[in-house]
């Protein structure tokens, strides 16, 4: 079981990655193609803001890369070398899991890209913020 205040549990599950009280997403459904990559202003428990600068997510396209790479090995593997398939089929495993996992994706890179720069503080965790937001 993955346990709060790991980065793991942060990128695994799409929580504010200072509090992990609540999820960054408007929609927590990845699948729900509209809503995919719109996320809150703010956490409403501690008032972490999670865009720091304009633009900020588009970092998250270098480990998009990286996690689709990762996602297409695990599909050669499992279709080639486990189930036996030719090296054809494995190519179409490779393209169906990139487009059926493709939100995921989108959604495990930004996870992954805020919690370079963000790590979790159990004093936020433990008592709720009601201060007014701050002007980052």
């Amino acid at each position: 079981m993955i346990k709060k205040g790991s980065k793991l549990y942060s990128i695994l599950f799409g929580a504010c990655p200072k509090c992990h009280q609540e999820s960054m997403y408007i929609n927590p459904n990845a699948y729900n193609l509209v809503d995919t990559l719109k996320i809150h202003e703010r956490c409403s428990h501690c008032n972490t803001r999670y865009r720091l600068e304009p633009s900020f997510f588009y970092g998250s396209m270098y480990v998009s890369y990286g996690v689709g790479v990762a996602f297409a090995v695990a599909a050669f593997i499992i279709s080639y070398v486990f189930i036996g398939t030719s090296l054809t089929t494995a190519f179409w495993a490779i393209v169906g899991t990139l487009v059926v996992f493709m939100p995921v994706i989108m959604r495990l890179s930004r996870n992954i890209w805020i919690n370079l720069f963000m790590s979790y503080d159990p004093n936020l965790a433990d008592s709720k913020n009601d201060s007014k937001p701050k002007n980052d």
